[in-house]
């Protein structure tokens, strides 16, 4: 079990975000990454969808052998959380209770921004959350063009910048001094956002949160991969077009992501449906 490899997703390229964190800070285990590009923007699509959608692929994660998930997707995490908890025998970590402690023990003035999908700001997710501490204020955004941005490789630039300044106004006007990138996709788009909010506004980003909570997880379980043989790091994506998510995966983490194998999903009957 402890030589299996962790087992990661998202609707797209967000969650290679965290692939990358958790890599860094551990080296030799080895990983599998599907990204559900059938299906994806998971963001403005029914919860009801997006369960269906991330169960489908998690199923198939946990068919392949892996020793446990992340959920490397906000709007995934806050359909169906509870749902892979009871549904898998194996650890399942998510992105947003990471980047909301983070947040909670950052924050100075007690005004925290959240930037995130229309999914995953609709769902409450972090409000629920950060309600336990009242003296904190949060304040949303919903923020829809930053996938479509990040997912066509467009992370700089005049209109990246004109857009960003417009989701990021009303924060600002809220005088956050921390800021929650409530989606793995959003640290391609650190540098236009950190441009927009100034350097007094510390950016929590859920990709490095989370990376600790798995080397946590595995050191406390005793799952550290102990074999002498060399990591193996798998990509998989559901849609036709490899290729484009192999250029995309290239363009945006400067790593080789040579190979994607096609993983088509199906529809799997969930609890309570027909």
């Amino acid at each position: 079990m402890n030589n299996a490899p962790i087992g990661l997703f998202d609707s797209g390229v967000g969650g290679l975000t965290v692939a990358r964190a958790i890599r860094d800070l551990l080296p030799n285990e080895s990983l599998t990454y599907v990204g559900d590009t059938q299906n994806s923007p998971y963001g403005p699509k029914p919860i009801a969808d997006v369960r269906r959608y991330s169960l489908e692929v998690l199923d198939q994660l946990v068919e392949q052998g892996v020793k446990a998930l992340v959920i490397a997707c906000n709007t995934a995490s806050a359909a169906m959380l509870r749902d892979a908890h009871e549904r898998y025998d194996i650890p399942v970590l998510e992105v947003i209770q990471p980047a909301v402690r983070s947040a909670m023990s950052i924050t100075r003035n007690g005004r925290v921004g959240l930037i995130g999908t229309v999914g995953t700001i609709n769902s409450r997710a972090y409000d629920d959350l950060f309600s336990m501490r009242p003296e904190i204020s949060l304040t949303t955004q919903a923020c829809p063009r930053f996938v479509e941005f990040v997912e066509s490789g467009e992370t700089t630039g005049p209109e990246v910048l004109r857009i960003a300044g417009e989701y990021l106004e009303p924060l600002i006007a809220q005088d956050i001094d921390t800021l929650v990138l409530g989606c793995t996709h959003y640290p391609f788009l650190r540098g236009a956002i950190s441009q927009i909010v100034g350097p007094e506004v510390a950016l929590v980003s859920s990709d490095i949160e989370t990376a600790n909570d798995v080397y946590r997880l595995l050191t406390d379980r005793n799952l550290l991969r102990d074999s002498p043989l060399p990591p193996t790091i798998r990509y998989e994506a559901t849609g036709t077009d490899t290729r484009a998510f192999s250029e995309l995966a290239n363009r945006l983490l400067g790593v080789d992501v040579s190979h994607v194998d096609h993983t088509p999903t199906g529809v799997i009957a969930l609890p309570g449906t027909p």
